[in-house]
């Protein structure tokens, strides 16, 4: 009995430091895989392409090599379902989100957000000769919109009272069907209609309107994750130096 009770008590004991091995630090989970994986979309200009490179840039691909320079380790971005995001998240198939996400109730409910680092506003968005007849959001009530699903702009047309909403993948997806005229508007981060719309852009027939919401970017990691104030203090660290050339570059408003 006692011989069966030590086997017990050893097989407890290594289930105990099994789950304890399971529960490492997740700045030690990526310096073991020797890379930060970062959840993106393809969105101008936080994270994108440039015509014939394979390489992502902008801003938030810059400041996430930035970071990982800092933690030792490389920084690999991969493209995700932005309605998806916290299930990637906490599936670990991604490490944190870092590609111009609002900081919301939900996004702070489902991860843990790093401090605002750039201020950006929702804006309507519609063809250049059309656009100056919305003066005000009900203006825009009888319009067909297209909206990125799960974004910041989806939710200020549902809550306009917008009954005319179609989703799409992106906010670049959202631009295209406005440029197609298979719908009227959309709502997107100002940042990329800047970024997008106008002369010396691909969308030079559209222009953005009223502004619906103002808000913050914030970067998510899993609930309870060291990286959060890790990347807090590395951003006051650079934030009047590196970190303010960066947002020059990209016509950015850092929060």
């Amino acid at each position: 009995m006692k011989k069966l009770l030590a086997i017990v008590l050893s097989l407890v004991m290594l289930l105990s430091f099994a789950g304890c091995g399971a529960q490492k630090p997740d700045s030690e989970l990526i310096k073991d895989n020797g890379k930060i994986v970062v959840g993106i979309t393809d969105y101008a200009p936080m994270d994108y392409k440039e015509k014939g490179s394979d390489e992502w840039t902008g801003f938030d691909a810059e400041f996430a090599r930035l970071f990982a320079k800092e933690l030792g380790v490389e920084a690999e971005f991969i493209e995700i379902d932005w309605d998806n995001k916290f299930m990637e998240l906490e599936s670990k198939s991604i490490d944190c989100v870092w590609n111009g996400m609002t900081i919301t109730d939900e996004a702070k409910l489902n991860a843990s957000v790093s401090n605002a680092y750039v201020k950006n506003a929702q804006v309507l968005v519609m063809k250049a000769d059309k656009v100056a007849d919305i003066k005000k959001a009900e203006d825009a009530k009888d319009l067909k919109f297209a909206v990125e699903k799960g974004s910041a702009g989806a939710d200020c047309a549902k809550e306009a009272g917008y009954k005319n909403i179609v989703e799409v993948g992106t906010q670049g997806d959202a631009l295209m069907e406005v440029k197609a005229g298979t719908a009227d508007a959309t709502i997107i981060d100002i940042t990329m209609a800047n970024a997008m719309t106008g002369e010396g852009t691909s969308y030079v027939e559209l222009a953005k309107g009223i502004e619906y919401s103002s808000e913050e970017y914030g970067v998510a990691f899993r609930k309870e994750s060291d990286l959060t104030e890790k990347l807090n203090e590395f951003m006051a660290s650079i934030k009047d130096g590196e970190l303010k050339k960066l947002a020059e570059k990209y016509q950015l408003t850092l929060a």
